[in-house]
């Protein structure tokens, strides 16, 4: 199984950390205006908003972030990898294309109906059936995982609809789908350092086994004679 580079777990770590940052800087500089609970991340990077400047710079930066985490997930399945990268994209595409100052816009609810699609489903197709594979991507937390994030997906959907606490259902999506890569990868890390360390021990072992007493207690149990040994001087 090919490995996945150490890089991955910065560009997958930065992830969260930077879009928690850029919403919390966002509403800090919008004030008592904006409301978490009720209003979406993308309003903080609308046309006019005073925090614009920092949503939309955490949106690019996630959009790099996944799509150096699909290019480093060597061990993944490809088409996952492929989803996660088009889950990037369309992170990018959300800092590109905000929401008006007010209203909604059609393209804007598009791209973000697309990135949620990607990045639910990408851990079920990046999983692998290989047995004592990564931990992260196995099917059985990889289908796990793909669930939860399809029903706080559908959660944010029906909260836009009713008017309700979308501000917190869309917080939980994000940060559950932007954490996702970093167990993945953390995973995987951890599964090639086990298998060094088994393989060590395995040539330590070997080694032991063929040694020079070994091979003298396997010519003796095969019936060879062993001449004795002379003395010094004899």
């Amino acid at each position: 199984m090919r490995s996945v580079p150490r890089w991955a777990l910065l560009s997958s770590g930065c992830a969260p950390l930077l879009l928690a940052g850029g919403w919390t800087v966002a509403a800090l500089l919008e004030g008592p205006a904006y409301d978490p609970v009720t209003q979406t991340i993308s309003v903080l990077a609308a046309y006019g908003a005073a925090g614009s400047w920092a949503m939309t710079g955490a949106f690019l930066a996630l959009g790099v972030c996944h799509l150096l985490t699909a290019w480093g997930l060597r061990p993944a399945a490809r088409a996952g990898r492929l989803a996660l990268a088009g889950g990037g994209v369309a992170a990018l595409g959300v800092a590109l294309v905000p929401t008006p100052s007010s209203g909604g816009s059609l393209y804007h609810g598009a791209v973000v109906v697309v990135g949620f699609t990607l990045l639910a489903v990408w851990p079920v197709l990046a999983a692998v059936r290989s047995e004592g594979g990564p931990w992260g991507l196995r099917l059985l937390p990889s289908v796990a995982a793909t669930v939860v994030m399809a029903l706080g997906a559908v959660w944010f959907l029906v909260e836009m609809n009713r008017q309700g606490p979308v501000g917190v259902a869309e917080r939980l999506v994000t940060c559950v789908q932007s954490t996702w890569p970093l167990v993945v990868v953390a995973s995987c890390l951890r599964s090639r350092v086990s298998r060094i360390v088994a393989g060590g021990e395995g040539s330590r072992g070997g080694g032991e086994d063929g040694g020079i007493g070994g091979a003298g207690v396997t010519g003796a149990a095969d019936g060879e004679s062993v001449p004795p040994r002379r003395p010094p001087g004899g």
